[in-house]
């Protein structure tokens, strides 16, 4: 049986990632493949009540503690759901993987992506995704979409536009480093746009993934 396909879904908060993912989903078991819709921190038990953990605005772990919190939700979520999905050949729609904490331990806490890069290998024992969608949102349009969230800021949401932008710039250097992976996707558009974009920058890697 072919390997399963991990296709990544990145961006700052209010980009429309939940949104997107679950429109992909959609259109895939529609075509008959198998898939999986997991999200980061979370996924299994152990991952879950990490998340609650991170999410709570009255928690205030150091930057180096936050970083070691992810990775450990992350080694738990390879481990008991992505390794064991992707051998079975279900393909895998996953909201935030190790990009998200290059892109907001590493830069935007500054603890340095090339530190937390090493710890994300040591947690996924060096699992990566087939496909990164990097959605590029305007800060403008990424406040006005958390504004409309019936829910309150979660912890990370409360950071300043300074955080913010640091963690959008490292988005942007992991798209080019790795252009053949990350694949930018316009999130200001139109969502039927972002959604045929989208689409259309996973369609190789399904396309192999039905030949094999």
């Amino acid at each position: 049986m072919a390997r399963g396909v991990l296709i990544t879904i990145e961006g700052v908060d209010g980009a429309g990632k939940s949104t997107l993912v679950d429109a992909i989903a959609i259109n895939l078991r529609r075509v008959g493949l198998a898939v999986e819709v997991l999200r980061e921190p979370g996924g299994v038990e152990l991952a879950e009540r990490i998340r609650e953990l991170l999410r709570d605005p009255a928690f205030a772990p150091s930057a180096r503690a936050e970083a070691l919190l992810y990775a450990a939700a992350r080694a738990q979520l390879t481990g008991l759901k992505l390794e064991p999905l992707l051998t079975a050949g279900t393909h895998v729609l996953l909201d935030r993987f190790t990009d998200s904490t290059l892109a907001y331990q590493g830069a935007g806490r500054e603890l340095g992506v090339e530190e937390v890069r090493r710890l994300n290998e040591f947690a996924t024992a060096g699992l990566r995704a087939d496909r990164t969608l990097y959605l590029r949102v305007s800060a403008a349009s990424a406040r006005q979409r958390q504004s409309t969230r019936a829910e309150d800021p979660d912890r990370m949401e409360r950071e300043d536009q300074e955080f913010f932008a640091r963690v959008a710039g490292a988005y942007e250097q992991l798209a080019r480093e790795e252009p053949q992976r990350v694949r930018t996707i316009d999130a200001d558009n139109a969502f039927p746009q972002v959604l045929e974009d989208s689409l259309h920058a996973i369609a190789d890697l399904l396309d192999r993934a039905r030949a094999s």
